[in-house]
């Protein structure tokens, strides 16, 4: 059993849950009379926008410049100075 990781589905679509509970929130601050509970609402959304966001953008980022990742699933011996 390994430790620490998530199911690739999950892992995936992490970044998209985050923004969506961020635009769930954001949806209730606008709903909420109490300015305790709109304010709690409106910093829990931003936070789940931002968080979404970096965590997207982080990913897209190391996929475009890892050779490593860029690597992933050749083979050894295909290599670009073969061709």
């Amino acid at each position: 059993m390994t430790r620490g990781r998530l199911a690739k589905p999950i892992y995936e679509s992490l970044p998209v849950l985050y923004a969506l509970i961020g635009v769930v929130l954001l949806g209730l601050s606008y709903r909420f009379e109490a300015a305790e509970w709109s304010g709690l609402c409106a910093v829990g959304g931003l936070l789940g926008q931002v968080a979404g966001l970096a965590i997207w953008m982080h990913r897209r980022d190391y996929r475009a410049t890892s050779a490593d990742y860029l690597r992933r699933g050749k083979s050894v011996t295909d290599s670009d100075e073969t061709r």
